[in-house]
């Protein structure tokens, strides 16, 4: 006889889960006795439920594997939801365990009680409730196929406490095996098809469930066939940055030249992406339904072909066993596109030129210096502000799942993910990169990191502002500021009073230094550089922004 708490943490051993992200709550405590009982299961103690539900998809997207979380009902589920809208927009295998009042006190409103299906139902791809403790193992297998199978994404259970609580006698699930679509020889060779008719090819890559191992065959085929390879909105890991098949990234301030050429070409091929908003700058890259470019699209999830564009060619099929099948394709002539790919690189390592920023600290040379020093095997993750568009242009990724960051464009992410990233490879730095209302959002999470003694850098850009909201404000509303200042506390002082090793940087030559001493610390470090809000893009100012919206005024 087990209690409800102790057989649902032995399904999550069963399917090889190492590590949960909670904040405790009175509604699972069976749960939380279970993990005490488990042997293999490590229980990280988060300090809010938006940055445990995030550690959780982050650690997802590094296993390959769902991430778990558990959080209490009422307050604890809704600070969840902002991670499960990360992983739903991310396609991240996730699961939310969630406690739920008593069977006997459903629907009448009781302490901190929600309907999780109606609140959930738009943000993961099933919610459940587990009313039943026989059926826990039922359920728990159908929560690891669904969060895996097809377009992977988050699955919400909610966990009524009596049940949980209650003993029973009941038989483990075996282990999931969630099916994976498999390319077939006939798209094989109609691909192959398609690419010889081609005179201007250009593939984008991204999507889930891609492995180091994939990245890899994906590289030898593009330099056999030489075609170029862009990489969409925060996929930039999926291929080495330095291969000469590399163009660029898809996505928030693209490279106008590459922009152009997507337009241009005349075979577009999704190798994984859904192609949203932005990927495709706002769906103008592409024409709706009908593309003028010949288009193939290439997804896991059935769901996603045709959603938005009509392809010419759909292929749905896990991403690993597409880029297994490359090396089937041999009848190119890859000097066919010589000087079409030759160009596209061109134009990439221009753009990677280094602008200089106003102000005595310039983030562009604080993130080249962090790209040129740490290890191919360096973990960046980033949140969302004006901030990662210093880091999107200037930091080259090497190796696949070097880069977390979110397409939910969702603020807090970054430090989180950090933690996360650092669990799932120990050996690998992890840097952080945000900004001050960016950090605001999560830094409570910083207390993880000193419990735990995991030594992740936070790099902060401090602008005392919500820049890219401000950005825009100056860009509609010229001069007319409301509610994007901030006044910031000491971030060197907070993150010491953490425990953690904190500088602040008022010079760029001051960063290098700083830099050394927080990777000599061993400890969670927070380097808080002090950035001139003016420097509000790698290739403009809030000043030039502020100057031609207000031209443009005068000339309405």
């Amino acid at each position: 006889m087990r209690h409800g708490g102790q057989i649902l943490i032995d399904q999550l051993a069963l399917n090889g889960i190492d590590k949960v992200f909670c904040v405790p709550g009175e509604s699972y405590l069976a749960a939380l006795d279970g993990l005490y009982q488990s042997s293999s299961i490590e229980t990280i103690i988060c300090r809010q439920e938006g940055g445990a539900a995030m550690m959780a998809e982050a650690y997802g997207k590094m296993t390959n594997l769902p991430g778990v979380c558990f959080v209490t009902r009422g307050p604890g589920a809704t600070n969840a939801s902002a991670g499960v809208h990360v992983a739903m927009q991310d396609s991240t295998p996730m699961i939310l365990f969630i406690g739920q009042v008593a069977g006997s006190m459903a629907e009448r409103e009781a302490f901190q009680e929600i309907d999780f299906r109606r609140m959930y139902g738009e943000l993961a791809k099933w919610v459940g409730q587990i009313d039943q403790i026989e059926r826990i193992p039922e359920y728990v297998s159908h929560a690891f196929h669904t969060a895996m199978t097809g377009r992977p994404g988050p699955v919400v259970l909610a966990l009524p406490e009596d049940m949980l609580s209650s003993h029973a006698d009941v038989e483990d699930a075996r282990p999931a095996q969630p099916a994976q679509a498999k390319i077939s020889l006939d798209d094989i060779s109609a691909l192959e098809g398609h690419l010889q008719q081609s005179e201007k090819p250009l593939m984008i890559v991204g999507g889930p469930a891609w492995s180091m191992q994939a990245q890899g065959q994906l590289m030898i085929f593009a330099e056999r066939v030489n075609i170029p390879v862009a990489s969409a909105f925060r996929y930039q890991d999926y291929i080495d940055n330095r291969h000469s098949n590399y163009v660029g990234d898809v996505g928030i301030g693209i490279d106008p030249k590459l922009a152009k050429r997507i337009i241009e070409t005349d075979l577009l091929i999704a190798f994984g992406p859904r192609l949203g908003e932005m990927t495709t700058s706002g769906y103008s890259l592409i024409d709706i339904p009908s593309p003028k470019q010949k288009l193939v699209h290439i997804h896991p999830g059935a769901e996603e072909l045709g959603r938005v564009y009509r392809p010419d060619m759909a292929i749905n099929a896990s991403l690993t066993s597409v880029a297994a099948s490359l090396e089937k394709i041999t009848g190119l002539a890859p000097q066919k596109w010589a000087g079409w790919t030759a160009a596209a690189r061109a134009d990439y390592e221009a753009y990677c030129q280094v602008l200089e920023t106003p102000g005595d600290v310039k983030f562009e040379q604080i993130v080249k210096h962090v790209s040129n020093s740490v290890p191919d095997d360096a973990i960046v993750t980033n949140g969302a502000g004006n901030y990662a568009g210093f880091v999107r242009r200037y930091h080259q990724y090497r190796k696949y799942r070097t880069q977390l960051a979110p397409t939910s464009g969702s603020m807090g992410y970054g430090v989180p993910a950090a933690i996360a990233g650092k669990l799932a490879r120990p050996q690998a730095p992890v840097i952080c990169y945000t900004g001050d209302g960016d950090f605001m959002m999560t830094c409570q999470e910083l207390a993880t990191a000193v419990q735990y003694n995991i030594p992740i850098i936070i790099i902060l850009a401090n602008n005392g502002t919500y820049g890219t909201i401000r950005m825009h404000q100056e860009r509609d509303y010229p001069e007319r500021i409301s509610g994007t200042g901030l006044k910031n506390p000491d971030f060197a002082a907070m993150a010491a009073s953490f425990g953690a090793h904190g500088e602040t940087v008022r010079k760029t030559a001051d960063f290098e230094g700083a830099f050394t001493r927080a990777q000599n610390s061993n400890r969670p470090a927070l380097i808080n550089c002090l950035i001139d809000a003016d420097a509000i893009t790698p290739q403009t100012t809030l000043t030039k922004i502020r100057a031609l919206a207000k031209k443009s005024l005068q000339s309405i």
